[in-house]
């Protein structure tokens, strides 16, 4: 009787156990058994090509990497393209909201425009921002033609720096937007009321910036950065749509060196180890962030 009236009248943990079981299986599948099957797969070398066989090399793989030029160079390519891409998307995705958030007569116009270009595909846009800075038809090119800057033309996408600027030029363009609609929904939190008594006492627009706006908005801020430094770590579509990791690997990203050990080379098991790399820079950044979000009041 006792397990029956448990059963008809369960207690509080009993009941969140069993509401939460199925997410927690859900996450197992989705997400723990991929993680775990990686990292199980980087201590093999699972080479598909050139008959070597599924064989256990430990700590072999991460040995190699440890070794490895390519895989510095495109996990220093990657930080970098973080290092530039986050701050200056959040600097514009802060002023697109801030504009947004003006009390236009009509604001949809402007909430739609921050909407299109998050929502375009991140191939699509590379390869529009590719033909944008194209050497002979580009139109940034023309632009800088039609402002009297005579001489050849840029190479944009055959000079490693130009490339790499160009590559960072397009994310920055892209993800902007994304932070934008974050930002947004903070700033539409924060009362009115706040700006109305910082006006009766005197504040101009900048103070109020400084002591309302920016501390207010420093939660919406900081989930911004951690949603946007996560995809940067992982940038592929953008880098490898407008150069292919070029010109001379000056372009190619951790993700894109992943996609090629695995795709192109089909070596399976030092892919895996380039994987769970990956995986550990993201988790390392992303606990710095949520341990200033946990400090946010």
């Amino acid at each position: 009787m006792a397990i029956l009236d448990r059963v008809r009248d369960p207690g509080e943990r009993t009941l969140a156990v069993v509401l939460l079981a199925p997410a927690f299986a859900l996450l197992a599948l989705i997400v723990v058994y991929p993680i775990g099957r990686i990292i199980y797969q980087s201590f093999f070398d699972a080479r598909l090509s050139g008959g070597h066989g599924h064989r256990f090399v430990g700590l072999d793989n991460y040995r190699i990497a440890f070794h490895d030029t390519e895989f510095w160079t495109a996990t220093w390519h990657t930080v970098a393209i973080t290092l530039i891409t986050v701050p200056a998307a959040l600097v514009v995705g802060l002023g697109l909201a801030l504009l947004a958030n003006l009390p236009f007569r009509r604001r949809w116009p402007v909430r739609l425009a921050l909407l299109l270009p998050w929502a375009m595909p991140l191939a699509f846009a590379g390869l529009i921002f590719a033909w944008f800075f194209h050497t002979e038809y580009g139109i940034v090119n023309d632009v800088v033609r039609r402002l009297g800057a005579g001489g050849e033309p840029t190479m944009w996408l055959l000079r490693p720096g130009w490339a790499f600027a160009a590559v960072c030029v397009t994310i920055v363009w892209k993800t902007s937007s994304f932070m934008a609609l974050i930002l947004l929904a903070g700033l539409t939190m924060i009362p009115r009321s706040l700006y109305e008594a910082a006006e009766v006492d005197g504040a101009s627009h900048f103070q109020q910036f400084r002591e309302i706006t920016l501390p207010m908005l420093m939660p919406s801020i900081v989930v911004a950065l951690i949603f946007r430094t996560i995809t940067a770590l992982q940038t592929f579509d953008i880098p490898y749509t407008m150069t292919r990791g070029g010109p001379a690997d000056a372009t190619e990203t951790l993700a894109m060196l992943i996609h090629k050990t695995t795709i192109d080379y089909l070596d399976v098991g030092y892919g895996s180890t380039l994987a769970v790399a990956m995986f550990v820079l993201s988790l390392a950044v992303t606990t710095v962030y949520l341990r200033r979000l946990a400090r946010t009041p």
